[in-house]
């Protein structure tokens, strides 16, 4: 896989702040928003947000208008460093390694969706590059391990993204329990040896 851009490549690119003090304010939000959205769930206040940021509520409202505009930007975001870590994992990794990498950043990517995705419809345009992006950045992969016979045949990227979902979905003690379950589930996604 080369660099390549994804439908929300162009939306994140688009939605980001030329000047480089607006920027920097910009994704200062994103990961002020991020953090949020994974302790607080989708009604993390925005006056907190702007707080963790290190800038104004107005700011915020400047970048973001809307609480829907903030979410659709942070979920954007995360799935455009999905297809990111896709593109550089696949230069670096055999191709199971290259697989089990992206499907970890996508199980921590998945905390984040769940605090938003209640705020976004099915059908939004953002939701929709957002999954047309996913699968065209994590599909190769997992084709990529099933070619080299180390993934089962007998799945689809769909099978494996509800899996990961699934699992992702339960609450864990800790981070390492999370990392320990989605290991023990990965082995069953492993083509028998």
């Amino acid at each position: 896989m080369t660099a390549r851009s994804f439908p929300v490549s162009e939306v994140v690119a688009a939605q980001r702040p030329h000047r480089k003090d607006a920027a920097r304010n910009f994704d200062a939000l994103l990961a002020a928003a991020r953090e949020a959205f994974a302790e607080h769930g989708s009604e993390a206040s925005l006056e907190d947000i702007a707080r963790r940021a290190n800038v104004g509520i107005a700011t915020l409202y400047r970048n973001f208008p809307t609480r829907r505009a903030l979410f659709e930007s942070v979920y954007a975001d995360e799935v455009n460093e999905l297809c990111r870590v896709a593109t550089e994992v696949v230069d670096e990794l055999e191709p199971w390694e290259a697989l089990t990498a992206w499907l970890n950043r996508f199980a921590g990517y998945l905390v984040t969706k769940r605090a938003v995705r209640e705020a976004l419809e099915d059908e939004s345009e953002i939701f929709l590059a957002c999954r047309d992006s996913m699968y065209a950045a994590g599909g190769p992969l997992f084709e990529r391990a099933q070619r080299a016979g180390a993934a089962r045949p007998d799945m689809d990227f769909g099978d494996l993204l509800r899996l990961i979902a699934g699992i992702t979905a339960t609450s864990f003690v800790d981070d390492a329990q999370r990392a320990r379950v989605l290991a023990i589930a990965l082995d069953g996604v492993r083509a028998a040896r």
